[in-house]
This record gives C-alpha cells, sequence and structure tokens, in this order.
C-alpha cells in the first residue's frame, strides 16, 4: 500500500509539471492519440492532429488508467480538474470532470487557457459547494487565485484516476501525454502514460 501511494504521489507531480507546461513549450509535443501499433519500446502513436509519433518512455514509467465515476461521487472537500467553455454568465461548462485522489491534491492548481477546443479552459480547484439546478448540477470551486462554478451537464464525463499496467496500453489503446520531449533522434519520450480502457479516451 505504501508502495501504491508513493507512485500515485509520484504520479501527481508529474501530471503537474505536465499541465504547467504549454504546448508550445520549447521541445516538448502535447499528445491526444491512438496507439497504432508497438515496435519494442517503442509506441508509434497516430495524434488527434493527424502525425504519426514514436514515443518513448523513461525508466520506470508510470502508466495512469481513467475510469469512470458518477457526479454522485464528487463530495466537498474534494480536489478535481475540468476542461470546460466559458459561458457569457462567466461559468464553465464542463466537457470533461477528473475527480483526483486525495494524493494528487493541487495537481495543475488553478484557471487556464487549455487546448482541448479553441477557447477552452482548464480549471483544477477544491470542491466548495455542488447545487442541482436545471440545467444540472454546478459545482462552486476554489484555487489558490480564486474561484470559479462549473456547470456538470448529464452530457459531462466524470471520471478518476488510478495506477494501470504497461501491458494495458496496446495497439486501439487512446492516450493522452502532457507534455512529452523532443529526442534528436525525431521520437517524444514521457515519463508517465494516461490511458483510457475499453476504448475510453482521456479528454484532457
Amino acid at each position: 500500500m505504501f508502495a501504491m501511494a508513493r507512485r500515485m504521489m509520484t504520479a501527481a507531480s508529474l501530471i503537474s509539471i505536465g499541465m504547467a507546461l504549454p504546448a508550445s513549450a520549447q521541445e516538448t509535443v502535447r499528445i491526444r492519440g491512438t496507439v497504432e501499433r508497438i515496435e519494442g519500446p517503442v509506441y508509434v502513436v497516430k495524434n488527434r492532429d493527424g502525425a504519426e509519433l514514436k514515443l518513448t518512455l523513461t525508466d520506470n514509467p508510470l502508466f495512469v488508467v481513467i475510469v469512470p465515476s458518477r457526479m454522485s461521487d464528487i463530495k466537498q472537500g474534494m480536489f478535481v480538474g475540468s476542461a470546460g467553455m466559458m459561458q457569457a454568465d462567466g461559468v464553465q461548462k464542463a466537457i470533461e470532470v477528473h475527480i483526483f485522489p486525495e494524493s494528487m491534491r493541487g495537481t495543475g492548481e488553478g484557471h487556464y487557457d487549455w487546448d482541448l477546443l479553441p477557447k477552452s479552459k482548464m480549471t483544477n480547484a477544491n470542491v466548495e459547494q455542488a447545487v442541482t439546478g436545471v440545467d444540472g448540477q454546478t459545482l462552486s470551486v476554489k484555487y489558490k487565485d480564486g474561484e470559479k462554478k462549473l456547470l456538470v451537464t448529464p452530457e459531462t464525463v466524470v471520471v478518476t484516476y488510478e495506477m494501470g499496467k504497461r501491458e494495458e496500453v496496446q495497439p486501439g489503446t487512446k492516450i493522452f501525454v502532457a507534455a512529452a520531449k523532443k529526442q534528436p533522434d525525431g521520437t517524444v519520450q514521457a515519463p508517465r502514460i494516461t490511458y483510457g480502457r475499453n476504448g475510453q479516451a482521456p479528454a484532457f
């Protein structure tokens, strides 16, 4: 159990670092794609922009799996992350809400531009209150520099994290890598892969 907790804490720090890096950071690339094939230590990935990338991993890499969860699992005091679109009234309409395990509290904390969709935002914050309304449920969340309201609709996907396994990442697996570093040989390298099971795609 201690080893698992330690690995989750390591995962948290790596995710936090990855989320803090903009997609345009020098010699880094953000990957949202599907594993097409595996060639030894290389994962050949088709990115969402159609580019084919060759991804390698650092020593002792982490595999983190996104698993389905429910809005009812979100409680006051939890730390969550949400990619979404800002509405005219200042409320962020959530595309996906991620429930972070306690060991990942503080991951990527804040409200900032994101590149999931044009003009999308990422908000990672502490849940202060959850209120049910006509359009869905609204989460009042607070982060170190401010607070936001997140509208969770029936279309919003709610997920959480578990430690995954290397052998689960196979051709057809959808993955997300926050900030892979470009290598001199043209490959990209990362310390962690976040992936979905059964065709589910991480929607960061």
